[in-house]
């Protein structure tokens, strides 16, 4: 109903992805000229959207306009991303033609300060890990628990595949490890949620090796097998993580 109203009055509207991995893809091979997002539908997930476009060169100039939500979640989207127009429904119009003359520069610096909003999301949070959840780590480095800091409830973090869990987490440091054992972890995972985490380009060590895992070739893994992602992560300053799922039949 919305997007009729728009393209009644004159816009070329076109119907957004679910957020999501598939989303950033297309938004960076094809940036639109404005990106128009209602905090009155699940802020969190509209304000990582626009973090995540400030945060690719290609568009970083992309203006963004936000339908006003709740007031106390909208203000903080508006201090964490001050270059974004905020408005209503009955004045949006106005606001996409303001927002269209005043694009942001593409040069410009990602402020430190708006990713500082979306860190402040507890690691576990981000993770999908809940309360008195069996959490398998295959694979992950000697600090993670650190890394993960206070854990709900109940929860039991297992080293390998000895019991069922809930909730997989597998560190995978180069392709072949990647091909060579995804039959044996997604089996193990069941019809459990898998993380496929990986080493950043910018944090490989020292004599990393050559065939260091990215996200396409996880993400085709993963698909590979049967298997859909539908979250991307990044879990600290060295690893990046996308979320599967089976895919339903």
């Amino acid at each position: 109903m919305r997007a009729a109203g728009l393209r009644k009055a004159g816009w070329d509207v076109q119907n957004a992805l679910p957020p999501g991995p598939a989303l950033f893809t297309e938004l960076r091979t094809s940036p639109p000229d404005l990106i128009l997002i209602d905090l009155g539908r699940l802020p969190s997930h509209g304000r990582d959207v626009a973090l995540s476009i400030r945060s690719f060169a290609a568009t970083r100039a992309v203006p963004i306009v936000f339908i006003q939500g709740d007031p106390v979640k909208t203000a903080k989207v508006r201090s964490i991303l001050p270059d974004a127009f905020f408005t209503s429904w009955p004045q949006v119009s106005a606001a996409l033609r303001a927002a269209l003359r005043a694009r942001p520069m593409a040069s410009a610096a990602v402020s430190p300060g708006a990713f500082a909003g979306y860190s402040t999301t507890p690691l576990p949070k981000k993770l999908g890990i809940k309360e008195g959840m069996i959490v398998a780590l295959i694979g992950a480095p000697q600090d993670f628990k650190d890394t993960l800091g206070a854990l709900p409830c109940g929860v039991i973090l297992q080293k390998g595949t000895r019991k069922p869990a809930g909730l997989v987490i597998w560190f995978v440091r180069t392709a072949a490890a990647l091909s060579g054992e995804m039959g044996r972890i997604t089996a193990f995972a069941g019809r459990a949620q898998l993380w496929i985490a990986w080493r950043k380009k910018t944090a490989l060590p020292q004599g990393a090796p050559s065939d260091s895992p990215s996200e396409t070739t996880v993400r085709a893994a993963g698909l590979g097998m049967g298997w859909v992602d539908f979250k991307i992560c990044a879990i600290n300053q060295a690893w990046s993580g996308l979320l599967f799922a089976r895919r339903r039949k």
